[in-house]
């Protein structure tokens, strides 16, 4: 025994796996998460696998070289970390290999990335700095290599035994039901073999173990059992309100179906209520529809005499006061596409450009596409970031508009983007072209607000006079410049619907794709005066504006899922509400709630935290049951999945495909004067 303790394979394990705990402890500490709880275990358990297996193979090298391999080790674990702590801070997500499709949009933003770091980040280095005074100034004496004296084969069957024994006390921290949180829908095992939602497998597996993972199934992906799951349905009392769907085709494809992928997704469709009809079914049918996506809108905007035209669609159309666009992977992509489809985006993947051949019948251009209108998309910018013109078609726009299609002033440089006001009155000289007695539909998603505003750019320059008698920060001033310039846009686009004479005719839905994330929280807090943790900070508009109609402001909390589904029984379309996520906000049957990108959740009654499976309870009163929490959790986990499975699937193009394989065609009435027989 004493001979093992001074041989250098230990004594190497001993400093790994210090100080890989050390940064696990620091990342979990900077992160709000407990280390009194099973997972530090769990932590700890991989740690020393991974030690075990580092330490094993530098004991080979010379005493010197194992020094800088283990000093190289430790900062670059400690780096990842630190830029996990950072990306998370700043975009609301961790880093993943999943993600690389924008790895030059990150390249892009990298300067404002790093300015957000919080000074506290750097504190994982401690294990690192330790380290290097270890070997710098403490006296180091020559460690006895007694493990090399044992020959190859006996040094690697130490190995595999240490290994094995470590990997099944690890397999049994994944799997002993006392270290799961009783209230965490994915289990720890299923979060080793898939680490989704990241969120929760950082804080249940640790920061290296979720990097590992990350990495196994970017080259191995994960490839899901499809068990056959018998989805309860959902029964409704039938009203006058009650919308019927003769589901004869829909049976037929699941009594023919033999993948049970599709058996899975085709039972939970089915087996979904269906939302019935309310006094506000119909209330805008044939009237035209512009649907504008906020770049980085927060509630800054909602502001009388900095933007007086957005305040008026905000204050006189119908408003959202609990709104929010969960951040995740490619938010821009990601919730525009979910906007469009309404179903969730995948979490750690850029799901609009990753599928972007998919089609969906059940898109919002193609329900209004069946309604006989034309429907086109626009955004004032190129196909840099994610490719709209091929996403948008196969979603079923008539026409796609890029900036270049558009006509109008841009630059490649990232820090200058094109004018939204400029965006908009290209966007007026387009609908005049169009027929009249033609309703329309057009998408538009704006760019000027877009970051960075830590530097010097043409529109956050532009109305910086605004703001010269306040004490905002520099970056802050630019944003709200920039924000200026939407709103410049917002009253051009007013007034040329004012002059065409189609306001009155005209629909404007406006929804904020995510908070600018390029300020910190301090920095919006100096405008917003409500605490941003637990995903307030994720709080935008939304807003419904016809100027026929009475103002309205409702306290229900939603997110842009529900804008699909809303929008269609408004505007009285074809539809079928069981195949999507969102629901009608405007139905008696809506249930209040939030859902974020990591399975999280919240409402007027409480807040659950996926990432740590602890519920905050707002009625004290009347809080959640336990009971209660594993129901709504349940729902919102089947949800997540249904959809990724569904776009991993490119189900709706398989599922038009059926349904009109097994279209039940009404045979026109043969008046007797017509038989022959």
């Amino acid at each position: 025994m004493k001979k093992l303790l001074i041989n250098k394979w230990l004594k190497n394990h001993i400093i790994l796996l210090s100080v890989f705990f050390l940064v696990e402890i620091i990342f979990n500490l900077l992160e709000g998460f407990s280390i009194l709880s099973w997972s530090i275990l769990r932590i700890l358990l991989f740690n020393n696998i991974l030690a075990l297996l580092l330490s094993f193979f530098i004991s080979f090298a010379k005493d010197k070289i194992a020094m800088i391999i283990n000093l190289v080790l430790t900062f670059l674990l400690s780096f990842y970390a630190f830029a996990q702590l950072g990306f998370f801070n700043y975009l609301g997500v961790y880093i993943s290999l999943n993600t690389s499709s924008q790895l030059g949009a990150v390249v892009d933003y990298i300067g404002e990335y790093f300015r957000s770091f919080k000074l506290t980040y750097y504190l994982v280095f401690i294990p690192f700095v330790l380290l290097l005074v270890y070997y710098l100034i403490l006296k180091q004496s020559k460690t006895k290599d007694d493990f090399k004296e044992h020959k190859l084969y006996k040094r690697f069957a130490i190995l595999i035994s240490t290994i094995l024994i470590s990997s099944l006390l690890y397999y049994g921290s994944l799997t002993i039901d006392f270290m799961k949180n009783k209230l965490q829908l994915v289990s720890n095992l299923m979060l080793f073999k898939n680490p989704t939602p990241p969120s929760m497998a950082v804080k249940q597996l640790g920061v290296f173990a979720f990097g590992a993972t990350d990495v196994k199934i970017y080259f191995l992906p994960y490839k899901e059992t499809d068990g056959l799951v018998n989805y309860e349905k959902k029964e409704q009392e039938k009203t006058d309100y009650s919308r019927e769907i003769d589901d004869t085709a829909f049976n037929k494809v699941i009594e023919n179906e033999k993948s049970n992928t599709y058996k899975n997704l085709n039972n939970y469709f089915i087996n979904q209520s269906i939302t019935p009809k309310n006094e506000y079914t119909g209330l805008f049918e044939g009237k035209n529809l512009i649907v504008i996506m906020l770049e980085s809108v927060n509630d800054i905007i909602i502001n009388k005499d900095l933007y007086p035209n957005f305040y008026r669609l905000y204050n006189e159309g119908w408003h959202w006061e609990n709104n929010y666009s969960p951040r995740n992977s490619c938010s821009t992509g990601n919730n525009e596409l979910s906007g469009m489809i309404s179903l969730y985006s995948i979490y750690n993947s850029c799901t609009a450009n990753t599928y972007k051949n998919n089609t969906y019948f059940t898109s919002i251009f193609n329900l209004f596409n069946n309604k006989n209108y034309y429907t086109s998309s626009m955004h004032n910018y190129t196909e840099a970031y994610y490719r709209r013109e091929k996403i948008h078609t196969n979603l079923g726009s008539q026409k796609y508009y890029g900036v270049q299609d558009l006509g109008i002033s841009y630059q490649n440089e990232y820090r200058n983007w094109s004018s939204d006001a400029d965006f908009m009155s290209k966007y007026l000289e387009i609908i005049a072209e169009y027929d009249e007695t033609v309703p329309f539909m057009s998408w538009l998603t704006t760019v000027s607000s877009h970051q960075p505003y830590s530097v010097s750019s043409i529109l956050g320059d532009k109305h910086l006079s605004l703001f010269k008698d306040t004490d905002y920060p520099s970056d802050l001033k630019r944003y709200m410049s920039k924000l200026k310039e939407l709103d410049n846009g917002l009253g051009i686009l007013i007034e040329g619907l004012e002059a065409q004479g189609i306001l009155d005719d005209t629909v404007i839905v406006m929804y904020g794709d995510h908070h600018p994330y390029g300020l910190s929280k301090k920095t919006i807090n100096k405008v917003l005066d409500y605490d941003l943790e637990d995903y307030e900070v994720e709080r935008v508009p939304f807003v419904i504006y016809n100027s026929t109609q009475e103002a309205k402001s409702f306290s229900e909390y939603t997110s842009y899922i529900n804008v699909l589904p809303t929008l269609a029984n408004l505007f009285n379309l074809d539809y079928d509400p069981r195949l999507y996520m969102g629901n009608d906000l405007l139905s008696e049957t809506y249930e209040s709630k939030v859902v974020f990108a990591d399975g999280s959740w919240k409402n007027e009654k409480a807040y659950y935290n996926a990432a740590t499976g602890s519920v905050t309870n707002f009625d004290e009163k009347n809080p959640y049951t336990s009971e209660e929490i594993l129901r709504i959790t349940t729902e919102v986990q089947d949800q997540i999945d249904i959809s990724n499975k569904a776009i991993k699937n490119n189900y709706f193009s398989y599922l038009e495909k059926n349904l009109k394989k097994y279209e039940v065609v009404e045979q026109p009435e043969v008046k007797p004067e017509e038989n022959t027989n």
